[in-house]
């Protein structure tokens, strides 16, 4: 399992998530909503898990 932590806009981390999601022999396990990042109210931090999907 791999944790993994985007940072971006909220339309980047929604453009990746959903390429992660479409993506063979990967299985998103969890996401978390987004955090706004100290400082800003343009950049978010999302954290996912994700594991190969066994076949």
């Amino acid at each position: 399992m791999l944790k993994i932590r985007m940072q971006g806009t909220l339309r980047d981390i929604t453009w990746f998530m959903r390429l992660l999601e479409r993506y063979e022999g990967i299985k998103v396990l969890q996401v978390s909503k987004p955090f706004a990042n100290k400082g800003t109210n343009k950049y978010f931090r999302v954290y996912s898990e994700v594991e190969k999907e066994q076949k």
